[in-house]
């Protein structure tokens, strides 16, 4: 059976009774349902000069979710290296092969997405905010958006064949394409720390939970 890239679509639909045009209605105001995105094909566009382009229609946002973690700069004397809620995700075609063999395979894309902490007027001085569920460190604007790719093919001489791309640490839009980091900047440091090929596994429950025994 063969995957094709996810594309957002809107399927033509004809109607014939009043219950068939609701449907219709649906169809159009809500689009594709999220599973058709969680199991297509995800094959990384590059420009002519070989810039990653961004992922349509945030696509990122409909994979299978893989983890999260936050290190905001109040508790790490303002100068935390990543000061942000991170969202972790990886393409449906990967995922599904992780959880047969427990590997991430040729082609593995890994998503990155940011966001700033919360923290308006009033925040508390180590940085967290008082919610209706608690004190603690809660999402706040998008900020930055970043892709990983695993691929012997493209990148023979990185470390792990792994490159990383940066999408701009900024507020929605981000770049619409983005260049490939030196290697020195990322694998060196996924190289030392990370639990599982340059992955860090260890914060990621969602993938040790369906790995392989």
């Amino acid at each position: 059976m063969s995957l094709e890239v996810y594309k957002p679509t809107i399927k033509p639909s004809v109607t014939t009774t009043a219950s068939a045009a609701f449907v219709a209605l649906c169809v159009l105001i809500t689009g594709p349902e999220p599973s058709n995105a969680q199991e297509a094909a995800y094959v990384p566009e590059f420009t002519s000069d070989k810039l990653l382009k961004i992922p349509d229609a945030k696509l990122w946002r409909e994979w299978p979710f893989v983890g999260s973690l936050v290190t905001p700069n109040a508790m790490n004397d303002g100068e935390a290296p990543f000061p942000e809620h991170h969202m972790v995700y990886i393409d449906p075609l990967s995922w599904v092969h992780y959880k047969k063999t427990g590997e991430f395979r040729e082609g593995t894309v890994i998503a990155k997405e940011l966001t700033l902490v919360r923290a308006p007027d009033g925040a508390n001085e180590d940085g967290s905010t008082d919610e209706v569920s608690g004190t603690g460190y809660f999402m706040g604007e998008y900020s930055g958006f970043e892709i990983t790719i695993k691929s012997e093919e493209l990148y023979p001489d990185d470390p792990g064949n792994w490159a990383y791309y940066s999408f701009g640490h900024q507020p929605e839009p981000y770049n619409a394409t983005a260049m490939r980091q030196p290697a020195e900047a990322c694998n060196s440091c996924h190289e030392a720390v990370a639990a599982e090929d340059f992955v860090f596994t260890q914060f990621y429950p969602v993938l040790r939970s369906v790995k392989p025994k």
